[in-house]
């Protein structure tokens, strides 16, 4: 069941003021009190809806699964203009909006909630980098974050490919529709597609114009066009390293366990191997995982073999 909190003189990171934020969550699992807690922080096209029949993320969250709902209570917000089931948004500019404001948003929720600890924040891509900067704001209280598929910042590459999304996103006649054609080539590889349809046609049209034509066609239904223009340019906005922050010391000096979960085959967000790799060794709080895939981004939504057997090892230290 979608619930309702309003946060009231909520002042945006760039200091503009927006009074009385709708901030819309679920709760899945045990009551809240009664079980350690888990936030999932959904991905660009994602919601709060993370399980049961219709949950994105059913194969891992569900009763007797990885994040076991007998076990766990599991809280997941939705972002603030992500148009799921209710057009709400932070600012008529969506260009005002960063992912800071998102985590700052969703710790006073919780606080709302009366959730002061949290045992894990889990969140994939986009959803990935609001659970940086969560983690930065408040490490005190969260034992375990999880960025799947993400980074601590946007790279120039992710910069790049948001700043393509905004101008055909403005630009275009069929704006949502063909964003998400240009995205979906993102979120997959030149092998994954290949090996998929084989250059077959179904009459005159080759099979994956067709298959990119049924995702434009599902996120026009799902989106208004306000909508995914916030959510594609809040990708861009991940950045815990501005102003002096140093990733390295906030390790040292923190608690918090940092298990970073990234896809070798990754064409968003790079698997950043090397630094992940310095980042371990100088600090025994920081865990990095790689999920073997061909798909590329979108493994996180599809190889949950590797995923869930991820996740089991991160809960069972």
């Amino acid at each position: 069941m979608l619930q309702k909190i309003e946060i009231a003189n909520f002042v945006l990171e760039n200091e503009k003021r927006k009074a009385d934020v709708s901030l819309f969550y679920q709760v899945f699992g045990k009551p809240i009190g009664n079980a350690p807690i888990i936030l999932i922080n959904h991905a660009l096209t994602g919601n709060s809806n993370v399980s049961g029949e219709n949950g994105w993320w059913k194969n891992v969250i569900d009763y007797d699964h990885i994040i076991d709902l007998h076990q766990y209570t599991v809280i997941a917000f939705n972002i603030p203009g992500n148009n799921f089931q209710i057009e709400n948004g932070l600012s008529s500019d969506y260009k005002e909006i960063s992912t800071l404001d998102i985590a700052k948003l969703f710790w006073l929720g919780l606080e709302t909630m009366n959730v002061t600890n949290l045992y894990a924040v889990i969140g994939g891509s986009l959803g990935g980098g609001i659970s940086w900067e969560m983690a930065v704001l408040h490490p005190e209280r969260i034992q375990k974050v999880i960025p799947i598929a993400s980074h601590y910042f946007a790279s120039d590459w992710v910069i790049a490919n948001v700043g393509i999304q905004d101008d055909i996103l403005n630009y275009s006649q069929n704006p949502i529709a063909i964003a998400r054609k240009h995205a979906m080539l993102l979120y997959r590889t030149p092998l994954s597609i290949n090996q998929r349809f084989k250059n077959a046609k179904e009459g005159n049209i080759y099979t994956v114009n067709d298959w990119l034509s049924y995702h434009g066609i599902l996120l026009t239904e799902r989106f208004s066009l306000n909508a995914y223009r916030q959510m594609n340019f809040l990708l861009g906005t991940i950045n815990i390293v501005k102003n002096g922050f140093n990733l390295n010391r906030f390790l040292k000096e923190s608690k918090i366990e940092v298990h970073a979960i990234n896809i070798n085959s990754d064409l968003l967000f790079q698997n950043n191997l090397e630094e992940y790799q310095t980042l371990h060794k100088n600090n025994a709080n920081f865990n990095h995982y790689i999920i073997n895939s061909i798909h590329g981004h979108d493994a996180f939504l599809m190889e949950y073999q590797q995923l869930n057997e991820i996740l089991k090892q991160i809960f069972l230290n």
